[in-house]
């Protein structure tokens, strides 16, 4: 049995009972949400982890068919707290938006480039791709957070894919 605290919220989403039956379906696992927030998972060892792994995707705003990518040997999952790297909420709300970039064309755009899917949810910053494409992304990603130009994590970015491509 694997317990895993995600954000209420999140949690609230799957009270939907199709939306936490896909899950359990897709995963292998017999899932319930205790206490409001805490995922109970209940399978087979590999099967336990794999749905913890997914499901700690969807927690960090993710939708449920992409965190799935995550059980493809191909698809990696990393993500940046921006709680460990800025101390105050002000800080972190700017950043956010910087990162999100207005209608969200910043988000999409590193997407678009790098291949990788990017969520920004509470303080992280998380992706879902392969090992390169996370790279790429993350690379704009840093910058950005560092408090660099949106322009210049555009073209670090463009050109990691470049180099990606030629090699």
């Amino acid at each position: 049995m694997q317990q895993i605290l995600i954000p209420t919220k999140r949690a609230e989403l799957l009270h939907d009972k199709k939306l936490l039956g896909a899950a359990q379906k897709r995963l292998s696992c017999k899932m319930e949400i205790r206490n409001g927030n805490e995922l109970v998972i209940e399978g087979d060892a590999l099967n336990e982890y794999n749905a913890r792994v997914v499901m700690q995707a969807f927690a960090r705003g993710f939708e449920l068919d992409i965190a799935c990518k995550l059980l493809s040997d191909d698809y990696f999952f990393e993500s940046v707290d921006m709680k460990e790297l800025f101390k105050n909420e002000g800080q972190i709300k700017r950043i956010k938006a910087r990162v999100i970039g207005s209608d969200g064309k910043t988000k999409n755009y590193v997407q678009q480039v790098s291949g990788a899917q990017v969520a920004i949810y509470g303080d992280t910053v998380s992706f879902i791709g392969s090992v390169e494409e996370i790279k790429i992304a993350r690379a704009a990603m840093d910058i950005l957070l560092e408090g660099g130009t949106h322009s210049k994590a555009y073209a670090v970015m463009e050109k990691a894919k470049r180099k990606m491509r030629g090699a």
